[in-house]
């Protein structure tokens, strides 16, 4: 049953965790909280409002993700499922959240995790786990297991119910994963759940239609989080600008450096740095050129911070000065950003959908002014500026993909605007401006009829640029930030 988070109140300083809590690394979470910024008591409210959209006498399922290996031994960063972070700060992997709700009132739904067990021999070499006692006391599972035990735990709950919450995987695979099919198969805890659930008699609708809603919106601690993810990112840019960096691989370790340096856990995504025509492949991530001459390079990166991601785009001179053809057409990009960024209110009444519908309106008139002439609407969304305008942000840096274009905005959801334009060698266009690609983005948070860039930071006006380059970064940083809400 639902009960006030023990961590609210209690102490657990000699219990080791196999992530940060405020009792082993309080410099990341601070006193109150379960992980960076959210507090175990955000977390208990999380599961209660699901509680009260989950049907009576039904059973929630959502199994977590497991540790994914590279080659052999050589393991990738895990990366939890994100709908079970959300619900309960959970950062180890092959685990299982489960709530039970027995009846109509949502006070009595059970919270169950099933988790890794302690083990002396795999923590010598993996690091602390949480374990079974640890899930209770400091996560405020009602009920837990040994993750050995799930087939055995969970067969009982589902002859119980007859509805069953569940997403089944149904992530689209490439014709080389379909070939290669056997290896790439569900981890264990999946595989186990879905034979069991093919087994009982039971009415199986999706569990992500709930927790997509909930996620859409940010509380003011998620808000908080993110605006200092942003905040650090941006300062990053500012002192890229400064440098003179000769290749892409530079500035892009670069950045990443100052990403974490600067407090953030880690970069959000692989970074797209592009200088030259490399920037017309608008996902570009090779990072190996050179840099050569007046071209621009195009950035696409940013930190995360407690599993929040921050995403930021910016172009700019390598040499630190504007050429008059760069200038004018990222003057161009830079007033569609400021424009749609207007745009993003609930007020407005407007959706992603309706606002990269006025991007192209936009971008075509700015396209015009700047010597495009004739060019349609069409050709721009065809062969300059393909992309959408953006995309909600999140734990996910494309968050909630399960949330329509088409919904209007809302108080407190944050979206991505990033307008861009990519034009090709070909004769259609005028002559100067080929061979250049340009974005700018920036993260912002809706209000009812206001709004909050939450990467504010990152100089975005040409002579702030520019000023930047020639004298550099006049606000003193840390090398290194430990506490970042002293930020």
């Amino acid at each position: 049953m639902f009960r006030i988070p023990k961590t609210v109140f209690r102490r657990f300083a000699s219990f080791q965790a196999g992530q940060p809590i405020h009792e082993t690394r309080p410099h990341l979470v601070r006193s109150g909280e379960l992980t960076t910024g959210i507090s175990a008591m955000e977390y208990f409210n999380r599961r209660h409002r699901l509680a009260e959209q989950m049907p009576a006498q039904s059973l929630a399922i959502l199994p977590g993700n497991t540790v994914k290996y590279a080659s052999g031994a050589v393991f990738y960063h895990f990366q939890q499922n994100n709908d079970l972070f959300y619900l309960s700060g959970w950062q180890e992997p092959d685990s299982v959240l489960l709530l039970e709700k027995p009846n109509d009132n949502p006070d009595s739904v059970i919270f169950h995790m099933i988790v890794p067990p302690k083990d002396a021999n795999a923590e010598l070499w993996e690091g602390t786990r949480t374990g079974v006692d640890g899930v209770q006391e400091i996560f405020n599972a009602d009920r837990a297991t040994d993750n050995r035990n799930l087939h055995s735990y969970l067969r009982p709950l589902l002859n119980n119910y007859s509805k069953v919450l569940y997403d089944f995987d149904s992530q689209k695979k490439s014709l080389f994963n379909r070939v290669f099919s056997s290896r790439d198969k569900p981890p264990p805890s999946r595989e186990t759940i879905e034979t069991l659930l093919r087994e009982a008699n039971c009415q199986i609708s999706s569990l992500s239609k709930y927790v997509t809603e909930m996620r859409k919106v940010k509380s003011n601690a998620e808000l908080r989080v993110m605006r200092m993810a942003g905040k650090i990112s941006g300062r990053a840019y500012n002192q890229a600008y400064a440098k003179r960096f000769r290749s892409e691989k530079g500035l892009h370790a670069y950045l990443e450096y100052r990403f974490i340096s600067g407090g953030c856990d880690k970069s959000a995504y692989i970074p797209v740095v592009a200088g030259g025509t490399n920037a017309l492949c608008i996902h570009y991530t090779r990072n190996d050129q050179l840099f050569k001459g007046d071209e621009l390079v195009l950035v696409d990166a940013a930190g995360s911070l407690g599993g929040y991601c921050a995403d930021i785009s910016r172009t700019w001179p390598v040499s630190g000065k504007f050429t008059p053809a760069q200038a004018e057409l990222y003057q161009a990009v830079l007033n569609v950003e400021r424009k749609c960024i207007e745009l993003c209110t609930q007020r407005q009444g407007l959706g992603m959908s309706d606002l990269h519908d006025e991007s192209v309106r936009f971008m075509t008139a700015e396209l015009r002014n700047c010597g495009f002439h004739g060019v349609s609407s069409y050709e721009v969304m065809r062969h300059l500026y393909p992309h959408y305008i953006g995309h909600n942000l999140g734990l996910d840096v494309h968050d909630v993909p399960g949330h329509a274009r088409g919904a209007s905005f809302v108080k407190g959801q944050v979206v991505t605007v990033e307008p861009g334009v990519y034009v090709p060698d070909d004769p259609r266009w005028p002559k100067h401006f080929r061979g250049l690609g340009i974005r700018v983005e920036d993260d912002v948070a809706v209000g009812d009829d206001n709004y909050v860039v939450l990467t504010a930071e990152a100089a975005k006006e040409i002579v702030d640029i520019e000023t930047i380059a020639e004298h550099g970064v006049t606000t003193k940083l840390e090398d290194e930030v430990v506490d970042v809400w002293a930020l």
